[in-house]
């Protein structure tokens, strides 16, 4: 299946919340724009100042953390995975296990629009490894490889 927003498709937040378990405040996908299974995820996140993080993080320069924005291209990733495994996997938690060469290159503002590109490395009965990248008005902000598993 390739799902793409230019051709009028995409996968609204209703559809998101039947690929992800998170909810608000933890969901942090706002729409996928194109999704071709086996392959790859474009997805976006509206950063908005009524996040509830931002009341701590900082309260006179409110900046997302970089740990949330590796989160939010984790949960788009998680929707590539779920969509490329056979449906009966789906019920199983996917847990993230891990990150590798995580870098954070440019701040997230309130206001900012981010845009998650994921590609599946590798993608196995119960594991997947993908590569991310997540960038502000095509800047990088932050970019890694990250892995994660199916639960019982």
């Amino acid at each position: 299946m390739i799902v793409d927003a230019e051709g009028g498709g995409g996968i609204d937040i209703v559809g998101i919340l039947n690929y992800l378990p998170h909810r608000y405040p933890f969901l942090l996908v706002d729409r996928v724009l194109s999704l071709e299974v086996g392959k790859s995820i474009s997805a976006i996140k509206n950063v908005s100042i009524n996040e509830p993080f931002f009341t701590g993080h900082f309260p006179d320069f409110p900046i997302m953390p970089g740990v949330l924005i590796l989160e939010a291209m984790g949960q788009a990733g998680g929707i590539l995975a779920y969509a490329s495994w056979p449906e009966e996997k789906r019920k199983y938690p996917l847990f993230l296990t891990g990150a590798d060469k995580a870098r954070f290159r440019r701040k997230v503002l309130p206001g900012d629009q981010i845009r998650m590109e994921v590609i599946l490395m590798k993608l196995k009965s119960r594991a997947v490894k993908m590569r991310g990248v997540a960038t502000v008005d095509g800047a990088v902000a932050v970019e890694a490889e990250f892995m994660a598993v199916l639960g019982d």
